[in-house]
């Protein structure tokens, strides 16, 4: 069952989380006892984290799931802004001149 969530935005946040850690993916695979392929996987948005595994995830990264989920960390006043940067991340040099163009106007705006 797909809830709407963006497997490769997630496994981005997993990743992102893990290296802000410090911890390899090595390491982090024999914590939960899984293989290294599987947290690649994950990271790369290949494959789904169930839910046991993600609650493990997080206690070993020290993050919520609401942040690896959704973006949403209260905790960080930025997460908007990460949001929008994790987003962008995965995208072409076109399409962020488009993403560009399109929020220029928005941010210009001085109402």
């Amino acid at each position: 069952m797909n809830l709407g969530f963006d497997y490769s935005v997630i496994g981005n946040r997993i990743r992102k989380a893990r290296e802000e850690k410090g911890i390899t993916q090595e390491t982090l695979a024999e914590s939960l006892d899984v293989s290294n392929a599987y947290i690649s996987k994950i990271e790369r948005g290949r494959t789904p984290v169930n839910l046991n595994n993600l609650d493990k995830i997080c206690a070993i990264l020290e993050t919520s799931a609401d942040y690896i989920l959704r973006g949403a960390n209260t905790s960080n006043e930025d997460y908007m802004r990460n949001e929008i940067i994790d987003m962008l991340e995965g995208c072409s040099p076109e399409k962020i001149k488009l993403i560009a163009q399109i929020i220029k106007p928005i941010v210009d705006y001085e109402g």
